[in-house]
């Protein structure tokens, strides 16, 4: 076991804090796919390539995406503590594998933006259950833009009755695609459903309700293989805020930014009161997310897809302790 040390001025205790904030961003199916090195000048925050999910995203795109969000969040907590962030970004040889490596760059006095956004985020959930019919007002959706500006990305909120009319086809295709996949559809059972002890995956509690015809877009099934009947009335709202967060490049750079952006605008969003899911399967079918960045114009590069309104309050998912993030300090390859 590792042992948790001082770092940036931190005590040991406020850095496994500050870690913890971190551990709570959201992964593909709550994966968790991240580790962190602490030494102490510097947080260094690694792929935990263990806990990919390689057949729903072979390429690493929601890994990375995911260790972005994580990244917000031990930003935020920093700040919290008065530590000013000074980020470095795929830092090479300086720290080999690292997605990125934070150092204190200063003094920070946190102002009412960050201790709200830091209160958001144990507050913040995945809700894959139904939203209410009542709709996202202008205000609430400039705030939610302005998040993702702020972490120099797009929110491109999908406004017109044609658009969302593409983007549902898009993700019903991509949808298709994934569920006549063996290896894949194994993969989501794998972590789903009963699985005692576990601290990652998506318990029961967390799936939502299993899809029907009715249903407006495409949702996934997180109780496959399982008879779980919807109670009477439980249809899925008829028009929910849909958006597409998006960078404005491509590679792992423009995933950790977009992943950074993403945390904000679901902070953002727990902050006024609404719920969020991820419709994210045109973004892991390759072929479908080139069809969907040419429906966005070609030059935005989409990330992931999110699902917003208001719902009912759902449970926290199961997390991996601290401890069991820590990479040796001798040894950081995974």
């Amino acid at each position: 076991m590792v042992e948790m040390i001082a770092a940036l001025g931190l005590t040991p205790e406020q850095v496994e804090a500050v870690l913890r904030s971190a551990s709570l961003a959201p992964s593909v199916h709550n994966s968790q796919p991240w580790r962190f090195l602490v030494r102490p000048d510097r947080i260094e925050l690694h792929p935990d390539r263990d806990y990919r999910l390689s057949a729903i995203d072979p390429d690493g795109h929601e890994l990375r995406l995911a260790c972005g969000a994580a990244l917000f969040n031990l930003r935020v907590a920093l700040q919290a503590f008065g530590v000013r962030p000074l980020v470095t970004v795929l830092p090479g040889k300086d720290a080999p594998d690292a997605l990125a490596t934070v150092r204190r760059g200063g003094v920070f006095t946190p102002d009412d933006e960050t201790r709200t956004l830091l209160r958001a985020i144990p507050a913040r959930r995945t809700n894959r259950r139904p939203f209410f019919e009542s709709g996202v007002d202008a205000r609430h959706r400039y705030a939610l833009v302005r998040a993702a500006e702020l972490e120099r990305s797009w929110l491109h909120v999908v406004g017109s009755p044609d658009d969302i009319a593409r983007l549902k086809k898009l993700v019903r295709k991509a949808h298709q695609i994934q569920q006549e996949d063996p290896g894949l559809m194994a993969e989501l059972a794998a972590v789903t459903g009963h699985r005692p002890g576990a601290t990652d995956g998506i318990p029961p509690a967390s799936a939502g309700f299993s899809p029907e015809a009715q249903d407006e877009w495409a949702f996934r099934d997180f109780h496959p293989g399982q008879n779980h009947e919807r109670p009477r009335g439980k249809d899925y709202e008829s028009n929910p805020l849909v958006a597409v967060v998006c960078s404005h490049y491509t590679g792992a750079l423009g995933e950790l930014q977009a992943g950074q952006a993403m945390e904000r605008v679901l902070l953002t969003a727990t902050t006024l009161g609404l719920s969020a899911s991820f419709m994210s399967q045109p973004i892991e079918v390759a072929p479908v997310r080139d069809e969907l960045r040419r429906e966005l114009g070609g030059t935005l590069v989409p990330q992931t897809v999110l699902r917003i309104g208001f719902g009912s309050p759902v449970p926290a998912t199961p997390r991996r302790a601290v401890a069991e993030l820590l990479l040796e300090p001798t040894n950081t390859a995974n």
